[in-house]
């Protein structure tokens, strides 16, 4: 483990800042004795090797956080398969390579619990990576970044460089995604309760509500991230979870709670579940001291007044 805080008086990048988990990095880190560093994509293109060199060697972060990432949901995976595979390869090469060419001294790279087989043992251990076939939904964006992982351990191997890798389980906050078209089930979620409970109509949840999903608020992921780029230097990924699940049907039950919805709720049966559990061992991160702060419900309040304050 590193024996001095790496981020004091630090010059640190969050590549992928205006996302929800970049975002909620640069809230983490404002409490730290560091320089943020960021840039728009007007101002820098990750995709592009030519333009991230050029900004590495002019700005020459002391501390690099790869939040950055072409993300959709199942349908865009499935229609888009070459730009998600090959835009977050182009980011993660790019990026690291960069950093390793100005003397970065410590990289944080960021992945997602996707990276573990379909039917992976639950809770899902850090060791169960590669061991079995990924979702086909989103395969290309897990292969993605299993080589962010991988390319993390090879620098540190080849040239023996604190690059680390965590992998965040279901993550939902401050400046979530709430496009029904590709948003994820917990702002999907607060905005059809929201809008049914406006109009005062009834509304309908795909599935049986029966599976079982493990999450995270936002901030507590980054506070985790943070903690890890003081605390650990290893060469194995660490999972990033609450270590707690809850049935999609608990799930609606405690967002109609907070959103003070009290319709109808419509269980469609004839919907797919897909996997019964995705629950991942957070044992490694827990025994290092990290624990998250918010429960389920704390933290989906705040990510409803969020919402209600853009929306």
């Amino acid at each position: 483990m590193p024996q001095v805080n790496v981020l004091s008086q630090a010059k640190v990048f969050i590549a992928g800042h205006k996302g929800m988990v970049g975002a909620a990095l640069c809230r983490q880190l404002s409490q730290q004795q560091c320089d943020i560093l960021t840039a728009d994509r007007g101002e820098l293109d990750l995709t592009s090797q030519a333009d991230v060199a050029d900004w590495f060697s002019q700005h020459r972060p002391d501390v690099v956080f790869v939040a950055a990432a072409k993300v959709g949901g199942i349908l865009a995976n499935d229609t888009h398969p070459v730009d998600f595979l090959q835009e977050n390869l182009k980011i993660e090469l790019n990026t690291i390579e960069a950093a390793f060419r100005v003397g970065v001294k410590k990289l944080i790279f960021l992945g997602s619990s996707c990276i573990y087989p379909k039917f992976a043992d639950q809770p899902i251990k850090e060791e169960s990576l590669l061991s079995g076939s990924l979702e086909p939904t989103n395969e290309w964006y897990a292969i993605a970044k299993i080589a962010g992982i991988k390319l993390c351990q090879a620098y540190r191997k080849q040239y023996g460089v604190d690059y680390i890798s965590a992998m965040p389980c279901n993550l939902y906050g401050i400046g979530d995604n709430y496009d029904l078209n590709s948003s994820h089930v917990i702002p999907a979620l607060i905005r059809k309760a929201h809008e049914a409970k406006v109009d005062g109509t009834d509304f309908e949840v795909w599935g049986s509500g029966e599976p079982r999903r493990e999450f995270l608020y936002a901030d507590d992921a980054a506070s985790a991230v943070v903690f890890l780029a003081q605390h650990y230097s290893g060469y194995e990924h660490v999972n990033v979870g609450s270590g707690v699940d809850v049935t999609i049907r608990k799930l609606v039950d405690i967002v109609c709670q907070v959103v003070g919805y009290e319709g109808q709720i419509r269980f469609d049966a004839s919907k797919p579940d897909g996997t019964p559990r995705k629950l991942m061992d957070n044992s490694r991160l827990v025994e290092m001291g990290w624990q998250p702060q918010f429960d389920l419900q704390e933290g989906i309040g705040l990510a409803y007044q969020a919402y209600l304050q853009h929306n």
